[in-house]
């Protein structure tokens, strides 16, 4: 039961790190000016789509 409880603190923990991060980002990006969100434009070209590393089995 120990080790669940554990499981759960870290992952909050790791949560919590993650909004920081977001914020911090979006911060810096208002900032600059930029807008954010799906209309911001992409400082890098879409890459085209990956093909599969092992072939389907049929």
């Amino acid at each position: 039961m120990f080790d669940y409880e554990l499981h759960w603190i870290r992952s909050a923990e790791l949560i919590r790190e993650a909004g920081r991060h977001r914020l911090a980002r979006e911060a810096r990006r208002a900032a600059r000016g930029t807008p954010t969100g799906r209309s911001a434009p992409r400082r890098y070209p879409a890459r085209p789509p990956r093909r599969r590393r092992f072939a389907r089995a049929a």
